[in-house]
């Protein structure tokens, strides 16, 4: 295998980057009809303040409503952690400390009613504490009020995401020299991981290697199951680098493919072509799912497409916007997406192809490059 360069790492962001993104997103709940947002560890209060504490039943929870400075609900305990992210010098900390009620402190930093957004992994728990303490409260997930919160990527979110869209594509170029024939699914899993790894990726989110009958299974974990000559071969693989998320697949194929193992590669590499040509600004994004279906349903495989086309990806693999249909938000400039039609034939073999895409100012760029022709493997 060959040696990794070593990239320079992107610039971090700062601190005015997170109080921009706070100050967007209390505007946009403001304009959504919200009295503000409640935002609980997780990927959505990373992003807005660059601060990812543990999870825990100690309340944690940024306090987000327009023309209030932000407030970070806070465990005492976790508040010196708190107070040195990157984010911190664009928030109010609020210790709470054990014994209090941490409700009755955020409570106080509201008007005591109104319809707020909640972060869609709060805990039930924090959530029912929040009405019992404010019943004249409503609540409403973040996906649903402000899908486009983290959807709409700017200029160094992107070259986070090419960079690694380009460190998986390293990934999957090596892991074509391995062998796979005679080596069980979790080798190769294994193998995919440490290349990801090595590639510069600090966090391995999945490794779906489903060979054979597996691979009629989307989600396949890789298994104990011994990869034979003639199989075909799903790898689907990503994580994060540098923050952000990369998530492609190639389907394989050991030894020589039969004619109809061809024919329906072929059909979903067309597919995925339609899909991604279906990508424009304005464009709905049921749209994309509609191209890439029209192709597999034409050949007569319409029944084992049993998924949407794409899911969107940034600082978490699978967040909004989705491509299927009935989603009809328009295609924005800076949304990242998948675009990963699939045939599954039960009990015999399956076919995906998926890269990740970015909307552009005239149509949209793969952010994976690697071939897409059926590559065979020893």
């Amino acid at each position: 295998m060959s040696t990794a360069s070593q990239p320079v790492p992107p610039a971090p962001f700062t601190a005015d980057d997170y109080r921009a993104r706070m100050v967007r997103a209390a505007r946009s709940a403001a304009e959504a009809g919200l009295s503000g947002l409640l935002v609980a560890p997780g990927p959505d209060l990373a992003y807005l303040t660059g601060y990812a504490p543990p999870v825990t039943e100690r309340l944690t929870t940024l306090v987000l409503v327009e023309g209030q400075d932000p407030v970070l609900v806070v465990p005492a305990l976790e508040a010196p952690d708190a107070g040195h992210a990157t984010g911190a010098p664009a928030l109010s900390l609020r210790p709470w400390t054990d014994g209090k009620d941490p409700y009755a402190v955020t409570a106080a930093l509201l008007e005591g009613k109104g319809r707020f957004g909640i972060s869609d992994n709060t805990w039930a728990m924090h959530l029912l504490g929040m009405q019992r303490e404010l019943p004249g409260t409503t609540y409403t997930a973040l996906t649903d009020a402000l899908p486009l919160l983290r959807a709409v990527k700017d200029a160094r979110e992107l070259d986070r995401m090419e960079a690694a869209g380009a460190a998986a594509d390293e990934a999957y170029r090596e892991v074509l020299k391995v062998r796979f024939s005679g080596r069980k699914e979790s080798d190769i899993a294994a193998d995919i991981a440490a290349l990801l790894l090595r590639f510069g990726h600090s966090q391995v989110d999945f490794t779906i290697v489903g060979s054979g009958p597996n691979g009629a299974d989307p989600h396949h974990e890789a298994g104990e199951r011994t990869i034979r000559e003639g199989d075909m071969v799903v790898l689907d693989f990503g994580g994060l680098k540098d923050g952000y998320g990369s998530d492609t697949t190639r389907t394989v194929h050991v030894g020589e493919p039969s004619e109809e193992e061809r024919r329906v590669h072929d059909v979903v590499r067309e597919a995925q072509q339609a899909g991604f040509e279906a990508v424009r600004p304005g464009a709905a994004c049921q749209d994309v799912d509609r191209a890439a279906r029209a192709v597999i349903e034409e050949a007569g495989y319409g029944e084992y497409f049993i998924h949407r086309t794409g899911h969107g990806i940034g600082v978490t693999t699978h967040e909004p916007p989705y491509m299927i249909e009935g989603e009809v938000l328009p295609l924005v400039p800076g949304m990242c997406f998948s675009v990963e039609p699939g045939i599954y034939l039960p009990g015999r073999f399956g076919v995906r192809i998926e890269d990740i895409v970015t909307v552009t100012e005239d149509g949209g760029r793969r952010l994976n490059n690697t071939p897409r022709e059926m590559a065979i493997v020893a």
